[in-house]
């Protein structure tokens, strides 16, 4: 699916196709194209119209890279990642959205529903000023706003760690490595997205390009701001899930040590007790000291209470009990 809007003669209006003349440096206009799960037929404005390199649309097609920037002479081509509207609940997921910036065109191209986009898509049909600062002002306003769904999604993830250290300190739950492995899994999906996309943005507030204005570069550091603290929470999230996983493996560790204490406990007090039973299990003819069958056999049980007895109370001394 393609959306195409074009600002010129102040006014921001829906157009079916991309004039080339409007493409052109002092043309009057500017246009964003933006490209949904474009076909192979709709990808072809990319080569067709906007003349972009083929490696550049090679990666704006694919569905997963990571985050960057590349100046490709009459336009950058930059890669950032969204939330992605379609993820599990639960589960952190990202999405690439793939920008072509130039002086008089904006092209956004992203392979699901970008919450980010649809929002400023509705703004942008009803005001003026979504285009009509041009197209860094715009891209800025849809960077800005794919950070800002970062912070439910990071706060969510807060909230799954206070319930698992509640449960590795608390009466311990089922699959609970499992949950601990996933979270881990999602925090580094964070840090693998957050860290490079606060490089790239952090290029675009220090003006290394012509096509960002000082004005526009003051807005672009105070996104980098916030990646910066995103980072810096993902980091922190990863060092307490790691902290969270040793508690719990010690924990685990511990609770199976208890267990296999009791179980050879448990076999070194019947060691004894097999021994004497065997010994007068066997099919043979052996001494009963003159105390008859029967009372030899109670005399039997007697003395193997008293081994039991005296090595229980001989581990309780020694502290293994």
């Amino acid at each position: 699916m393609i959306t195409i809007y074009v600002h010129q003669d102040g006014s921001t209006r829906p157009v079916d196709q991309v004039d080339p003349r409007w493409l052109q440096p002092g043309s009057g206009a500017w246009v964003w194209a933006d490209l949904r799960e474009p076909t192979r037929d709709e990808t072809r404005i990319l080569s067709d119209v906007f003349q972009f390199h083929e490696l550049a649309i090679e990666d704006a097609v694919a569905e997963i890279h990571h985050p960057k920037i590349e100046s490709y002479g009459e336009y950058l081509y930059v890669v950032l990642h969204g939330i992605d509207f379609k993820a599990r609940e639960h589960r952190f997921r990202t999405q690439d959205v793939d920008f072509f910036l130039a002086s008089q065109y904006l092209v956004t191209v992203h392979p699901g529903i970008s919450r980010s986009i649809g929002r400023i898509n509705e703004l942008c049909a009803r005001n003026n000023l979504m285009l009509g600062e041009g197209p860094a002002a715009l891209m800025h306003r849809i960077i800005d706003t794919m950070v800002d769904n970062y912070r439910p999604e990071v706060d969510k993830l807060e909230d799954r760690l206070d319930h698992l250290e509640k449960d590795v300190f608390g009466v311990a739950k089922p699959h609970l490595a499992r949950r601990i492995l996933d979270f881990k899994r999602d925090i580094a999906s964070l840090r693998r997205v957050v860290q490079p996309q606060r490089d790239v943005v952090g290029r675009l507030a220090r003006r290394e390009f012509a096509f960002i204005s000082e004005p526009l570069a003051y807005r672009f550091r105070d996104v980098y701001d916030h990646l910066v603290r995103l980072s810096d929470e993902a980091t922190f999230l990863q060092d307490r899930i790691s902290s969270l996983l040793d508690a719990h493996l010690s924990a685990v560790s511990n609770q199976l040590n208890a267990v296999m204490k009791v179980l050879t406990v448990i076999a070194t007090v019947f060691m004894p007790l097999t021994f004497i039973t065997g010994l007068y299990g066997m099919n043979v003819t052996l001494p009963h000291f003159g105390l008859g069958e029967d009372n030899f056999f109670w005399g039997l049980v007697a003395l193997m209470l008293v081994v039991s007895a005296a090595m229980l109370v001989s581990f309780r001394r020694r502290g293994w009990l």
